[in-house]
This record gives C-alpha cells, sequence and structure tokens, in this order.
C-alpha cells in the first residue's frame, strides 16, 4: 500500500467526516482516543474501510495476526480455544467469535496531527485525503432510542453475587468478574448518531465504531487490554470505580485510592496480568509501572494499573492473544475457576462483550482494547444487546454491587434514550 500525508489535522473534525463516510461501506473501523490523555496513547485516531480480505472464527488463522493493517474483534468466547472451559449460555446476538478485515484504505492520525492515509496506489491515496478533508455536513439527531430490557432481576442478581461470595469463602476461587445483560429490539436505528450520543456522554480513550457487514459495535471503553510495540507489550487493567463527583472530585478519587475493597480487587488482577504476560516474555523483564492510578472521566473515576514486559524472541502475536485472553479484569482470579463460575450463574453469553476490539499494523504492531460500556447491534435479527459487570471480592456487598453495575451502564443507556 502507498502512503500519503498531510498536517495540522483537527481530530473531532476528522471524526465527524469519518462517520460520515461509514454510512455506505459494509466494513469499516474508527478507533478514537477522544483526545485523553493516556501515556501510552500511540494515535488519535485509527481508521479503515473496505474488505480485501475476511478473517472470521470459522477460517482466521494465527498469522492472519502477524502483520499487515487489520481491523476486527476477539470476542469473549474465543477462550475456549485457549482454556480448558466451555460456553452453554444463550447467545443473544448471535456474534462470531472472532472477525477481522484487511482494509483497502487505512489511516492513522498522530498526536502532533499528522494525517497518513494508505491505499493502494498513489492517485487513490490522495483522493481519500481529499474526501477526508471535506468539511463534515451539519447532522439533524435522527433515531437513536434503544428500549433495553435486563435479563435477570435485581433480586437475582444480588442472589447469584451472593452465592458466589459463598464460592469465595470455600476458596475455590479469590475474585470473579460477574456479568449481567440487557437486551433491546429495533427495526430503526441511527448507529452513527448513537455512537455520537455514547461518546459525548463519556469521552473515554479506547472508544470503537466497527461495522462488519450485519454486525456493529459501539464501543466507549476506558480500558486498553494490550498492546504491542516493536518488542515491548504493554496492558492496562481497570479494576475500581466509584462515581465521578461534580462538587469534589478530587475527594472522590481519594476516596477511591484509599478504598481497601478496591484496592484488592486491583491488586489481584495485577497479578494475574503480570503472570499472563510472562508466558511471552523475557526472563524479568515484567514490571508494574504503575499501580492504582486514579483517573476521572465524564461520569465516572476508575483505578487503572500498566504492567509492561519485553518479549521474548520467537513469539508471536497470536502466542501473546493465547496467553492474555480474555483480560484479566474481565475474568478474575485464578482465571478458568472464575470463568467457569461467571459461566455458570450469568444468565446469557457474553460474546463480543468483555471481549477486544483493535487493529494490526503493517509492522505487526497492534491495540486492544476490552469491550466494556458498548453497545453489539445485529442488524440482520434487529436485536441490540449490552452487558455490565464488576469484580466480585470476600468484601463485596451484592446491592452495591449491582448499583455499581447501574453506574457503568448509565452513560450508555442515556444515549439510547
Amino acid at each position: 500500500m502507498i502512503k500519503v500525508s498531510t498536517y495540522k489535522v483537527d481530530p473531532r473534525l476528522l471524526e465527524h467526516r469519518l462517520l460520515e463516510l461509514s454510512s455506505n461501506r459494509s466494513f469499516f473501523a474508527l478507533y478514537t482516543s477522544n483526545s485523553y490523555p493516556n501515556s501510552e496513547k500511540r494515535f488519535e485516531i485509527v481508521f479503515g474501510w473496505g474488505a480485501g480480505a475476511v478473517y472470521t472464527d470459522e477460517e482466521l488463522i494465527p498469522e492472519d495476526l502477524s502483520y499487515g493493517w487489520k481491523f476486527g474483534f476477539l470476542g469473549y468466547e474465543l477462550r475456549t480455544k485457549f482454556e480448558s472451559v466451555t460456553q452453554e449460555n444463550e447467545r443473544l446476538g448471535n456474534w462470531p467469535e472472532a472477525h477481522f478485515f484487511a482494509p483497502e484504505v487505512a489511516g492513522v492520525l498522530h498526536v502532533d496531527g499528522t494525517l497518513d492515509v494508505w491505499a493502494d496506489d498513489d492517485r487513490k491515496a490522495r483522493a481519500v485525503l481529499r474526501e477526508l478533508l471535506q468539511v463534515p455536513k451539519k447532522t439533524f439527531p435522527k433515531v437513536t432510542s434503544l428500549n433495553f430490557e435486563p435479563v435477570e432481576t435485581r433480586e437475582e442478581y444480588i442472589a447469584n453475587v451472593d452465592a458466589l461470595k459463598a464460592h469465595i469463602q470455600r476458596g475455590d476461587i479469590y475474585e470473579v468478574n460477574y456479568c449481567t445483560a440487557f437486551k433491546a429490539e429495533f427495526d430503526v436505528l441511527d448507529s452513527i448518531s448513537l455512537f455520537q450520543n455514547m461518546v459525548s456522554g463519556t469521552q473515554a480513550p479506547f472508544s470503537a465504531y466497527v461495522k462488519m457487514n450485519e454486525y456493529e459495535l459501539l464501543c466507549t471503553s476506558p480500558e486498553r487490554y494490550i498492546k504491542r510495540e516493536g518488542s515491548r507489550i504493554c496492558s492496562q487493567p481497570i479494576k475500581g470505580t466509584n462515581r465521578f463527583s461534580d462538587i469534589d472530585n478530587e475527594a472522590a478519587q481519594s476516596a477511591l485510592l484509599e478504598s481497601e475493597k478496591e484496592r484488592a480487587e486491583n491488586v489481584m488482577i495485577v497479578d494475574l496480568v503480570r503472570n499472563d504476560l510472562s508466558r511471552v516474555a523475557k526472563k524479568g523483564t515484567v514490571n508494574v509501572s504503575e499501580l492504582f492510578g486514579t483517573y476521572a472521566f465524564k461520569n465516572v473515576n476508575q483505578m487503572i494499573s500498566t504492567v509492561e514486559a519485553e518479549v521474548a524472541d520467537g513469539v508471536s502475536n497470536w502466542d501473546i492473544v493465547a496467553a492474555s485472553f480474555p483480560m484479566g479484569s474481565m475474568t478474575g482470579a485464578p482465571k478458568v475457576s472464575a470463568m467457569e463460575l461467571a459461566e455458570h450463574y450469568e444468565k446469557v453469553a457474553r460474546e463480543i462483550y468483555s471481549g477486544a476490539v483493535g487493529y494490526i499494523t503493517p509492522e505487526g504492531d497492534f491495540d486492544f482494547n476490552v469491550v466494556i460500556r458498548s453497545i453489539a447491534l445485529n442488524k440482520a435479527t434487529g436485536v441490540a444487546t449490552l452487558h455490565v459487570g464488576g469484580a466480585i471480592t470476600i468484601l463485596s456487598d451484592a446491592e452495591a454491587e449491582y448499583e455499581e453495575c447501574l453506574l457503568k451502564a448509565e452513560s450508555v443507556l442515556m444515549a439510547a434514550k
């Protein structure tokens, strides 16, 4: 592919223009940092469209993730290929386990405002660049409402959390991420406008809008699963949440940092991620560069840690995913036992939720988020799903955990009203 570049491009205008251009395309991917100052940020925006090749779960092989522009997702249920676990719960959205495409056009907006565009030849790349730099049209609000209904009652959720705490008390596990879900059916929906509503309510640094035929993901995730740049990998697990305070958010962040329960949740998952990365890292290179970092988002504060390592010689991208997927923050510890118990108590399959969405560069670097704070659409069946979850430890209060789930889902539910 041929690359062309231009400079001083406004990220917000480019994002709006890209969403406009997505409307008549079957394969499209946009990843945006929303200008959030993440310490590990490489690009403001990454995008691609058109499918030169498509890789589904039946056809995906390790080499497909090795190098060359790819956009797509790894669904949570792909875990059955990496660990001795089963998947038996009902799939509400009927999403595949994995889906990637090799784009006909790709591009990145760097932090300094430089826009790079790749296409098959110089003429096409320059035509795309001109198209991207056109001023976005003003649009009016369209149909963005979804009537989400929970798959379980508050009482059922609380009973299941108490049952999981009993498992922790017996020593079966230390921590488990228990998830619940909401479902809506739709005939007409403007998914682009809905995504814009979601982004404006969160400004999350790992947001993504991805279309692959009938499957559309609207994701406003604050969490990175794993990134590779050359021989370095890093993961940024989130565990610990409270509400953003308009009155005194510094006090709210201090309360989060001082919470024994929240720190216990975080450190257990950091240990799990350290163990996962050590399976593919050079000996002695796994390092926790930040522990218990507190970060403010539009409606919540989150506790985020950063774990990094140097990849051992001969380790492929597929090896890294196999060693660390799913993200420890979405499983619990020990990982396999926690996933088995979550599967037993949860009502429906997570599908793409708790999985990862991201991209692979021509050099073989990659960056994947954790799919949370998201709406998954199957436009062929008219089904929308929204999942939410949280870490259950021996210190958890079931009522408080349910309220935390509602807090996490709040911005997404508000966007879809």
